[in-house]
């Protein structure tokens, strides 16, 4: 069986006037879109302009859920019990699946954002939190987070959680992400190489030399880069020149043993 892979980006974080990102460039190379539900970013012009352009491009598309905190472009850790962040999910998700119905397509995974993303992957009860929020909706979303916390609650739930893994950041020898405030231009030769590396190799190299393990189904390649589009392109080609198909979340994982 040939090498898979999927590829995941975060869209329609623009608001209002405010334009971050080139989401209809960077649908042309990623199958698997998050879309932001008003929280961190987006509004509801936005969210519908995004959703057209996914379902135009033929791209899954998810819920991009966070704490609410525009500001902040929610990357800003807050104090939020479980229930709270239950119905907070709940009503992202269903903002969204507003306009995914109207636009005729189906949403197929749920992705927490920056600080939550953190959050959750740490706290079981805030994992349980958002995973039975997904399943209140539609239990056959799949959630795209990460870290010790997931798994168990993902086991509780009965909620699929897969984790993803970032070419385009530079990790801490503990396996953690080095955040950045600010997306930062990166060398797309180099993040094509990582992306082949975790293929291949299930490895990156770390902050201080060493080596870790990134065994993932789908790599993120962020859309609010200044050169995003270049570096999905990128990464495309030089994934397709080493004969590694990109294929949607869905499909990897309705394959025998993902």
């Amino acid at each position: 069986m040939a090498d898979r892979v999927n590829l995941n980006s975060d869209v329609g974080e623009s608001y209002g006037r405010w334009q971050l990102g080139s989401d209809a460039e960077m649908m042309k190379w990623i199958p698997t879109v998050n879309v932001a539900c008003g929280f961190h970013a987006g509004d509801p012009h936005v969210m519908r302009r995004t959703v057209e352009l996914a379902a135009a491009a033929g791209a899954e598309v998810g819920a991009h859920v966070a704490l609410p905190d525009v500001r902040g472009f929610g990357r800003r850790r807050m104090a939020i019990g479980a229930d709270e962040l239950h119905d907070d999910v709940v009503y992202q998700i269903g903002a969204l699946l507003g306009f995914a119905r109207a636009a005729g397509v189906a949403l197929t995974h749920v992705k927490p954002h920056g600080a939550l993303y953190a959050m959750c992957g740490e706290s079981p009860e805030l994992a349980e939190a958002l995973l039975s929020a997904m399943r209140a909706v539609d239990a056959a979303l799949v959630a795209i987070a990460g870290g010790p916390a997931v798994p168990a609650a993902a086991a509780r739930t009965g909620v699929r959680a897969v984790p993803e893994g970032y070419v385009d950041l530079a990790y801490h020898p503990s396996g953690v992400p080095v955040l950045e405030r600010a997306k930062r231009a990166w060398d797309p030769r180099e993040v094509a190489a990582n992306a082949v590396r975790v293929v291949r190799e299930r490895r990156l190299p770390a902050v201080d030399g060493s080596t870790i393990t990134v065994d993932v189904p789908t790599l993120c390649i962020h859309g609010d880069a200044p050169n995003g589009a270049d570096v999905a392109r990128a990464v495309r080609e030089r994934l397709a020149a080493e004969g590694i198909e990109v294929v949607p979340l869905r499909r990897l994982l309705e394959e025998p043993g993902r």
